[in-house]
């Protein structure tokens, strides 16, 4: 019986596929799909004619009437679009015209947040856990919050340390080339203590290749307050690499200068590339400069003193340190070139997605 049945369905799959090369419209190929998948049709008479088989001949004969079903549905589909184009292009002209409303368009991208973003939310959150708010400031600065009272005065040799923007010379009007005049403002408007985390867009006159950029985001740190030391600072960041990269990393502090702090220092992390052994990444140290930080300079205070007096720096202290968001995306992320945060690349962003996985932090 069973042979006997796949025999007719092998007969009925040759003679559907004859039928249907002759179909030249919608109304024939509906008489078609009704003789061979309607309720009266092949498909349902094959079935009823499992209920007189052996079971043990019942699950062989269900399986050939299903792969009977799975064939002519397939060549009910492919001579509907068939018609439907033929018609269309009839219709219209030209084939360059051709719009079927009933077919099944392009999958579309899925917004996903960029890498700058989810490295600033998983920097937030880590902060955000020592108590440190977050605050902003505007792009568009003057001299003064920009160099001048971060103990850079005009002519001073630590000016050249960044090539500015200047909107207006004549008025002392830039785009700023750090956050830290958000610091300034910050003390300027609340009385100490406080900690806050400053972040956004900075701007300087860099080359665009695969480690600068004119424009790029900084994430300052800012804590003052009463016998504040460096004791603190290094608590601090400590804390906050070892969260982002991991307990194993290990932290470096080395001497450096930078005119609003005393003492100043670059700090590093041991290479997460290597583990510390050394590569062409950290140029066979095992070391990656990662952030400047320092206790807040005395005379940074005295300038805030003018306008708020709880500043002075006999009775206050404080830290800060700031961080290019870059350079720590490209780190966490094992990124080579910082061009690709900017040239909207969807190969790079859906590769990143696909790195990311689900381990998407932002959601945290």
């Amino acid at each position: 019986m069973s042979n006997e049945i796949i025999g007719k369905i092998k007969e009925t799959v040759e003679l559907a596929e004859k039928e249907i090369k002759n179909i030249k419209n919608n109304d024939e190929l509906e008489q078609w799909r009704i003789k061979y998948l309607g309720r009266s049709g092949f498909i349902l008479s094959f079935t009823r004619e499992i209920s007189s088989m052996h079971d043990d001949l019942k699950p062989l004969a269900g399986k050939e009437i299903n792969k009977l079903k799975k064939i002519l549905t397939g060549l009910y589909e492919e001579k509907k679009k068939e018609i439907d184009l033929s018609y269309v292009i009839n219709e219209l002209g030209h084939k360059k015209e051709v719009l079927i409303y009933t077919y099944p368009g392009r999958e579309p991208d899925f917004a996903y947040f960029h890498p700058i973003t989810i490295i600033t939310k998983s920097m937030i959150n880590i902060f955000k856990k020592m108590g440190f708010g977050i605050w902003t400031g505007p792009e568009i600065e003057t001299d003064y919050y920009n160099f001048s009272a971060l103990n850079t005065p005009e002519n001073h040799p630590a000016r050249d340390m960044w090539d500015t923007f200047y909107l207006d010379y004549s008025k002392g009007i830039l785009l700023r080339t750090h956050t830290s005049p958000i610091q300034i403002r910050t003390m300027e408007r609340f009385k100490p203590p406080f900690r806050i985390i400053a972040v956004g867009k900075c701007f300087r006159k860099d080359a665009f290749d695969s480690s600068h950029s004119p424009v790029f985001h900084q994430m300052e740190g800012l804590m003052v307050g009463f016998d504040i030391n460096f004791a603190h600072l290094k608590g601090a960041l400590i804390y906050f690499l070892r969260e982002l990269f991991g307990a194993e990393i290990k932290v470096r502090f080395l001497p450096a200068y930078f005119p609003f702090t005393e003492p100043s220092a670059e700090i590093s992390i041991s290479c997460v590339i290597c583990k510390g052994k050394g590569c062409s990444t950290c140029g066979g140290t095992g070391w990656l400069e990662i952030l400047g930080a320092g206790m807040i300079h005395p005379e940074v205070f005295k300038n805030i003193a003018r306008k708020e007096p709880s500043y002075s720096p006999d009775k206050i202290t404080g830290f800060a340190f700031g961080m290019g968001i870059e350079r720590i995306a490209m780190l966490k992320y094992c990124i080579n070139d910082i061009r690709h945060f900017y040239n909207n690349d969807i190969r790079f962003l859906t590769q990143f997605r696909l790195n990311l996985g689900d381990n998407n932090e932002i959601l945290l």
